[in-house]
């Protein structure tokens, strides 16, 4: 690049994505001398990020920091939004974290199963905050709802950042979230976690059951991390960016923070992380052909 580069993430500053977009974009700046600057544009669970990718010029110089939401919101709305998965392509797979079930300290359950046990005996009466309707953190919902039956009510917010505020002031309860997100209100005690929506316990919280430790079977979400530019950018820029992202993740202080948030980092070919989104949005379908979530 000789000039700076925007990299639109599509959520409020504070969470995952805008952690990850900068932590990585300040190696790309001093890898090029071009400054990789951080655009959040926030709302309608990553649309409006996304269709600023989508509709920007493919050279290069705007970059989408792609998550489930857009790819999500593609499947999921009845309403088609103003772009289509086509219109982006894959650079690089960055990487994914499971989702943690976080509650208010002052919130009666002490894990999952309590939380279970309380949301059966007082059916609409749990608030349960998301980053918006269509976003990863309400897939995870949706499927927390159909693999145990319980009845809470959704509260959709533009971002994880927001949510998670709520969850610390009481105005919500619970909410899904990844450790990178919730990583400082764990540490101070604002928050408390009762399950990891994993197969296998994290690293950075080994003490944490999983779900289905907790015998709440069928209930795994992850919010994955990749970056994507838009569709037709000639293919030396692409296979340029990846190559240069790969670098980024395998220096030792950037997988040591990334470690640290409990980010499993994937890396690899832009073809890789094309074959991964794919397969999200057909176990998507899956999901919703069985019930599992509700087309908006």
């Amino acid at each position: 690049p000789n000039r700076p580069v925007r990299w639109v993430v599509p959520f409020t500053p504070g969470a995952s994505n805008d952690i990850i977009a900068r932590l990585v974009g300040q190696k790309l700046t001093e890898a090029w001398g071009q400054q990789f600057v951080v655009d959040n544009r926030a709302g309608a669970g990553g649309l409006v990020g996304a269709e600023t990718v989508a509709r920007a010029s493919p050279d290069g110089y705007t970059l989408l920091l792609a998550n489930p939401g857009p790819n999500v919101n593609s499947v999921l709305l009845r309403k088609q939004p103003p772009y289509k998965v086509s219109d982006f392509d894959p650079v690089v797979w960055i990487g994914y974290a499971p989702l943690i079930l976080l509650a208010n300290p002052k919130f009666q359950p002490n894990n999952a199963k309590e939380l279970v046990d309380y949301a059966r005996a007082n059916p609409g009466k749990v608030s349960w905050g998301s980053s918006g309707v269509g976003s990863s953190l309400h897939i995870g919902l949706a499927v927390f709802q159909v693999a145990t039956g319980v009845n809470v009510v959704h509260v959709p917010y533009k971002g994880a950042a927001p949510a998670l505020t709520d969850l610390v002031a009481g105005q919500t309860q619970i909410m899904h979230t990844t450790s990178v997100t919730a990583d400082a209100q764990i540490k101070a005690g604002r928050v408390k976690i009762l399950g990891i929506a994993a197969r296998k316990r994290q690293a950075v919280l080994p003490n944490v059951a999983t779900l289905e430790e907790q015998g709440i079977k069928g209930a795994e979400a992850i919010v994955w991390f990749g970056m994507a530019a838009p569709a037709k950018t000639p293919r030396p820029i692409i296979d340029k960016l990846n190559r240069e992202v790969n670098k980024a993740l395998q220096m030792p202080d950037v997988r040591q923070r990334l470690d640290q948030l409990g980010l499993e980092v994937e890396g690899g070919t832009a073809g890789k992380f094309d074959a991964f989104i794919k397969s999200e949005a057909a176990r998507l379908m899956k999901l919703i052909k069985a019930g599992a979530v509700q087309v908006e």
